[in-house]
């Protein structure tokens, strides 16, 4: 489990994932069913995606403790791309 400081607050990160890229970049992630839009720091986006992966490929309890992650650290961007 990795932590990581964003804005003065600690993230701790559910999963093992390479998070070598630019500590201050936001990304704009859209819903994919109703196009509407999130911004995310870059290391939310990582974890967006696995969730995303672990969906297609039925691995229901790694997308489980993604969804969790996101409802504790980004509840707002939750309700926009996964509720």
């Amino acid at each position: 489990m990795h932590t990581i400081k964003y804005n003065n607050k600690e993230y701790k990160i559910p999963f093992d994932l390479d998070l070598q890229i630019d500590k201050d970049k936001v990304i704009e992630v859209p819903n994919r069913f109703s196009g509407e839009k999130a911004s995310l720091p870059w290391f939310a986006v990582a974890v967006y995606d696995l969730i995303m992966g672990a969906e297609q490929f039925n691995d229901y309890e790694t997308m489980q403790q993604g969804l969790d992650w996101f409802r504790q650290y980004f509840p707002k961007q939750y309700m926009v791309l996964l509720d």
